[in-house]
């Protein structure tokens, strides 16, 4: 049964987690490609701490090696627990450590570019919107082959830009289609992008929620929430950060790097 969440907090004290572990199944060691310099964690924590809401910023990592790395460029960093079986674990053992914080905001290590206004905007909504404990954001989908590419996440929301459902399928689905469903304001597609922020009760919670069924058959942690009966409120921005999952996300991130 859902619970009401806690009133508004204006100003509430927010902290950034950038969970980061060293294995990747796509591309291996990814964290510490340096290429342009820097490695891609840095260059992560480095965009996120452009946001003005936090009063703190951490990598919390299971790995040494990570850990040294974020040490050298000066970087705060948590060690958490080798046995965390996603992102969403250690941010919740981060925010055991910080009863002070109200709200965490997870920030994938793999999202070189995130914007520090993405990251504001994910923290004023749970500022302005009471019933929900959680915060994400969308972007509109305009091409066609990525509405039906099962990769990119899609998510629907109500009036009160409440997330309804997120779905590796192509939602809504259109009984007949016209090429103007993708050129609609509002948009009538929305990307889920990646980036959740947290009440820290909430998140303490989360992390020790079973799995939900719709969770297990999508792949989707966020479905753990909605099916629960819990709110997720919706932001729309113009466009998303690129996160880097192959080879060649790495090559195109590393020539926008240096051509700046």
């Amino acid at each position: 049964m859902n619970e009401r969440a806690p009133t508004q907090c204006e100003g509430c004290r927010s902290q950034i987690v950038i969970p980061a572990r060293l294995a990747s199944s796509r591309l291996p060691r990814k964290m510490l490609l340096s290429e342009t310099g820097k490695p891609l964690i840095q260059h992560t924590y480095e965009s996120a701490r452009t946001a003005r809401k936090p009063v703190g910023i951490c990598v919390a990592t299971d790995h040494e090696e990570i850990a040294a790395a974020v040490r050298r460029f000066g970087g705060q960093v948590v060690m958490t627990d080798v046995h965390a079986s996603c992102g969403t674990d250690r941010v919740a053992e981060v925010a055991r450590a910080m009863p002070q914080v109200d709200v965490f905001v997870n920030v994938q290590g793999d999202e070189p570019e995130i914007s520090g206004p993405s990251i504001d905007l994910a923290i004023e909504l749970l500022e302005h919107d009471s019933d929900a404990v959680m915060a994400t954001l969308g972007t509109p989908i305009r091409d066609r082959k990525q509405l039906e590419d099962p990769n990119c996440v899609k998510v629907v929301c109500d009036r009160l830009q409440r997330a309804m459902y997120f779905s590796r399928s192509a939602i809504p689905h259109a009984r007949e289609w016209d090429e103007s469903l993708l050129t609609g304001d509002p948009p009538v597609y929305l990307q889920h992008v990646g980036l959740y922020a947290y009440r820290r009760s909430f998140l303490l919670r989360l992390a020790e929620m079973p799995a939900a069924p719709i969770e297990k058959i999508e792949k989707l942690e966020q479905l753990r929430v909605l099916w629960s009966g819990f709110a997720i409120h919706v932001a729309v921005v113009g466009e998303a950060a690129v996160g880097i999952d192959t080879w060649q996300d790495y090559r195109a991130f590393v020539s926008r790097a240096t051509a700046r």
